[in-house]
């Protein structure tokens, strides 16, 4: 089941992160769904740097906050990255 939960958080979160960094246009299902796994991850660790510990990872509203804001980071860093090249 906890994959089940990471796909559909990182498809969430990545739909949301593409649509405040304005690149839904540009982006499918597939790469919503990793952006959002790679942002939950991106995330989750500034999150434990930022508290004193972790958090529970399942559905709820801070599992999807925590990945949406590592996935807009990925999209930013990403899109300077590809500026400059």
């Amino acid at each position: 089941m906890g994959i089940i939960i990471w796909i559909v958080i990182g498809a969430l979160a990545g739909w949301i992160a593409s649509i405040v960094m304005k690149r839904n246009d540009s982006m499918n299902w597939f790469e919503n769904i990793v952006v959002g796994i790679l942002g939950a991850l991106i995330g989750g660790f500034i999150y434990g740097l930022l508290s004193d510990g972790g958090f529970e990872v399942g559905f709820n509203i801070l599992s999807l906050v925590v990945a949406t804001v590592g996935a807009i980071i990925l999209l930013a860093i990403y899109g300077a990255v590809r500026r400059e090249a």
